[in-house]
């Protein structure tokens, strides 16, 4: 009987784990996305004019492409 119910208590903190875990890493995910948001086209206009070069809307959409494909 004790070993059962050792076996129950492993198992139900094994899930309940899984799920604080699941929340957590969520929620760190969220908040970091909001500090650090991902490249979009204004963030990258914005870097290339500062390194001196005059970007088309071809060259943006071009690297911008090249970023998805990379990831």
């Amino acid at each position: 009987m004790n070993v059962g119910l050792a076996i129950l208590f492993l198992a139900i903190g094994a899930v309940l784990g899984a799920i604080g875990g699941f929340f957590l890493a969520r929620k760190y995910m969220q908040d970091y996305l909001k500090k650090n948001p991902p490249i979009n086209e204004d963030m990258l206009r914005t870097m290339m004019m500062s390194m001196g070069q005059k970007p088309s809307e071809k060259k943006i959409r071009q690297m911008l492409q090249q970023m998805k494909n990379q990831n």
